[in-house]
């Protein structure tokens, strides 16, 4: 008797029964089935497709799309949720938050018929935004090298690091390469101190934890380039009177790992299970660790894994930040992507707003104008949890919660998800002027509150 309940409640919406007439409890049972159904059908695909991937080392994404869901009430929004919980096989670009926020999820083919029945048969309106992820990737992977390093293109691991080796040979009084920490498959991860002169408050940039988030290093090295070599009388006066800590690739292995084996990948490269890799680098931080917005499941692309600091990438960065934490009063983590600018905290619950909550809105609202005046780019500024979703244990929460650092912000840099994560090369430009633009503004506005919270 039961089970034909189940059964039919699974079929209103085929049946076009009036929501109103269907008890609520119906209603309810009706969504949980449909996602057991979904979910089972999904994961069988998804193996079988497993089995012929297994035989190509570097992961194609053709005829993947990206679509926009935007859930309209909870009910969706648990739909969401479930099957971000249990389906690896979709992306989730841009997870589920809030009702009203948008949702960006990667599709892969296999999935997709199954994937449509589920939005429609819950009520929910999507929107194609990417047709074809493997043509934006060869976009990005195929442009030619200019032989040089520029911010024409997307440059390799060891490009970066030859750069930043250059950078200190070019001008030594100024620039000092440093090896902050290192990876689970021994690679460093180096950054550079750029100091004109002693009694400086620091500043400390923070590129590429997310591996996919290819614009991040590149607008972190493109700010570097600028406050060496940029006669602007505005960039020289930060220039000059902060300390320059900047690491444009937190996560080296991972990095390597989108330009190598597979260009979505997110997490650290460690072993987590039999078959999966990698832990979140931005889940893993020992600040209110794995308090909402991170799994438990060593496969899931927000895995926070088994304990703070359980990697080595996030355990030997911290040491680093400690040592020199009573220097720092200015941490800007740079992501992407969606256009926020982004105020600790991101754990769930009550007091996960800072101390100066209205002094760091006030400064990230004249950023946000600042960085639309080129190229007239929106952003949206405020809490982590209240713009975007529950995110726990990340790096900038750990800073401020840590150390108090009066001004901390998380760039979620271009663009707000008709490319995503594959941000054209010929954007890497205008993305860092506007950026560099905020950030001039951030430590102008945010001077006097220095040694404040």
């Amino acid at each position: 008797m039961v089970l034909a309940v189940v059964v039919d409640a699974s079929n209103i919406n085929r049946l076009h029964v009036p929501q109103a007439t269907v008890p609520l409890w119906l209603s309810r049972m009706a969504t949980i089935v449909s996602i057991v159904m979904l979910v089972t059908a999904m994961t069988a695909r998804a193996r079988a497709a497993a089995l012929g991937d297994a035989l190509d080392d570097r992961a194609r994404f053709d005829s993947y799309r990206v679509y926009r869901v935007v859930p309209h009430n909870e009910d969706q929004l648990t739909v969401l949720k479930h099957l971000q919980k249990s389906l690896d096989e979709l992306d989730f670009w841009k997870g589920p938050g809030r009702v009203g926020v948008p949702v960006d999820i990667m599709v892969p083919p296999h999935l997709l018929p199954d994937f449509e029945d589920t939005i429609k048969g819950n009520n929910m309106n999507s929107e194609l935004y990417i047709k074809d992820v493997q043509r934006l990737v060869d976009q990005q992977t195929n442009v030619g090298r200019s032989g040089h390093f520029s911010w024409s293109d997307y440059h390799r691991l060891d490009e970066i690091y030859a750069w930043l080796d250059a950078l200190e040979e070019r001008y030594p009084d100024t620039v000092t390469v440093i090896v902050g920490g290192s990876t689970y498959e021994g690679r460093q991860i180096k950054g550079v101190k750029v100091s004109f002169k002693s009694g400086n408050p620091g500043v400390f940039l923070e590129g590429g934890i997310h591996a996919r988030e290819w614009v991040s290093p590149a607008t972190v090295t493109y700010i570097l380039n600028q406050l060496l070599t940029s006669d602007e009388p505005r960039i020289r006066d930060i220039a000059q009177n902060y300390d320059w800590y900047i690491f444009p690739v937190f996560n080296p292995d991972g990095y390597e790992y989108t330009h190598t084996t597979n260009r979505l990948w997110r997490k650290t490269r460690s072993p987590t299970s039999d078959t999966c890799h990698g832990v979140d680098p931005n889940r893993n931080w020992g600040f209110h660790w794995k308090d909402g917005g991170s799994s438990s499941d060593p496969c899931a692309n927000h895995y926070a894994g088994p304990e703070a600091f359980s990697e080595i990438e996030t355990r030997s960065m911290s040491q680093y930040i400690t040592s020199i934490a009573d220097k720092i009063d200015v941490y800007l983590a740079f992501h992407s992507y969606s256009q926020l600018l982004l105020i600790p905290y991101g754990f769930s619950g009550p007091n996960n707003y800072v101390s100066n909550h209205d002094t760091l809105m006030e400064i990230g609202l004249k950023a946000a104008k600042s960085l639309s005046h080129q190229y007239g780019t929106k952003y949206i500024v405020g809490n982590i949890v209240d713009t975007i979703y529950v995110a726990s244990g990340g790096s900038a929460d750990w800073v401020r919660g840590t150390f108090h650092t009066p001004i901390t912000f998380t760039y979620e840099l271009r663009d707000t998800g008709r490319y995503g994560f594959l941000l054209p090369a010929p954007k890497i430009v205008p993305t860092g002027q506007e950026t560099l633009d905020s950030v001039v503004t951030i430590l102008r506005e945010g001077r006097p509150h220095i040694g404040k919270q």
